[in-house]
């Protein structure tokens, strides 16, 4: 029996090694695609012939392939963007005409070269920051009066910072933030965190997003603003412009792993795919439906967040970098982005709010069980196998010791 026994629990052993083993190789098989990944702050412009106004500044980041590159360019021209264009060239460049550019109202003063080399391209863009008096602690913007409503922040309005100040080239990382002329913001600012990524990974504070060579992150954070009101919420207006294929839907994806990312099982991801066709994702906006109130948050700071419906919208986004790059040939989408629910603390209780959303090629990067939830479900499916054998190999050993007893010779 002591043998049976100790055959089963080495056959116990085994079987979670092999699964921890085949846990541990499937989580490192990951997508392992590199890009050469370099920054440039205003490609081609010579600031004595053409000085820029405050404010007013192109980060471009190249991300180059094996046979193929993808250029990202944040401007804070206007209402702040991020263009994304995925070209068929490894020597594709972008191409300014400063000028035409500053003036806002020229067309076709950025390109993309050779343009021939473009298969993609979409735009998200920051419009604005909507505040409102949530009286009866609703958390619900779309169904309150327009009374309940202050006077919109219009990002294309606000005096943004000097990305040149803020560049990191090793991290691969930007900081750009702006204030409006109001009071609100005379100790405030609303920032966006641009990074981008040259392979695979996940980026060290919650939301946690997993990102992948073909994708970028903004974290937008607000920071400092004073409330109009003692029960203040926020709402974030987001607009997506593509050339024939824009964001149009909103996918959602669940999981039962919150490993990464406490509390929260949903990803949300608003796509460009052709219409009434099966082809994948041609580009996205990823993000989790949740808000976190401190900058370095605990469980307790998270709040969830929801969006609206997208919709078209008639009009270019006021961005100038949208203009200079599309000109009147594309189409524009958008939605809102609510932060908090019914019952969770009003802005004013930490004065700050922070939201992470992944911009990227191609489908979305998709979570797979951490190593962590894949040994679990080894054990929880283990023990019962165990308890099984050992409970039949103490059967089969008390029945063979019966039947002994039994038919054993009389002296």
């Amino acid at each position: 029996m002591a043998a049976e026994i100790l055959y089963t629990i080495h056959f116990y052993v085994l079987f979670l090694l092999l699964t921890i083993r085949f846990s541990s190789s499937f989580i490192g098989n990951g997508d392992n695609y590199r890009r050469n990944v370099s920054l440039e702050l205003n490609p081609g412009l010579n600031s004595l012939l053409t000085p820029l106004p405050p404010g007013v500044g192109l980060l471009h980041v190249r991300a180059l392939g094996k046979n193929n590159t993808l250029h990202y360019l944040l401007c804070s021209q206007g209402a702040p963007a991020l263009l994304l264009v995925h070209t068929s060239s490894i020597s594709s460049k972008v191409v300014v005409d400063w000028p035409a550019f500053l003036v806002q109202n020229t067309t076709g003063s950025l390109k993309v070269t050779p343009e021939s080399s473009v298969l993609y391209s979409n735009t998200l863009v920051f419009t604005r920051l909507w505040e409102y008096d949530d009286v009866n602690d609703t958390a619900d913007p779309e169904h309150l009066p327009p009374s309940s409503f202050f006077q919109p922040y219009e990002l294309q309005n606000f005096t943004w910072g000097d990305l040149n100040k803020t560049l990191d080239p090793m991290a691969n990382t930007a900081l750009l933030c702006g204030r409006d002329a109001s009071e609100s913001f005379s100790n405030g600012s609303l920032c966006l965190k641009f990074s981008a990524f040259d392979v695979e990974g996940r980026d060290q504070g919650w939301p946690s997003l997993l990102h992948n060579a073909n994708s970028s992150q903004l974290r937008v954070g607000l920071d400092g603003v004073a409330p109009r009101s003692n029960r203040s919420r926020f709402s974030l207006e987001l607009q997506a412009v593509g050339d024939t294929q824009p964001m149009s839907r909103v996918d959602f994806l669940r999981s039962i792993d919150d490993e990464y990312t406490p509390s929260i099982f949903k990803v949300s991801q608003w796509v460009s795919s052709p219409v009434n066709s099966t082809s994948p994702v041609l580009g996205y906006a990823q993000w989790k439906p949740v808000a976190y109130r401190r900058p370095s948050p605990v469980f307790e700071d998270a709040t969830p967040c929801r969006h609206s419906t997208p919709v078209l919208v008639a009009q270019l986004p006021p961005s100038g970098l949208v203009l200079a790059y599309y000109g009147g040939e594309s189409q524009t989408t958008g939605l809102n982005m609510t932060f908090s629910i019914t019952g969770d603390p009003f802005y004013n209780t930490t004065n700050y709010l922070s939201w992470t959303v992944l911009v990227g090629l191609g489908s979305p990067p998709v979570d797979s069980f951490s190593p962590l939830v894949l040994v679990i479900m080894a054990v929880g499916l283990g023990t019962p196998m165990l308890i099984i054998l050992l409970g039949g190999v103490c059967v089969c050993v008390r029945k063979n010791r019966t039947q002994t007893q039994v038919y054993e010779p009389i002296n």
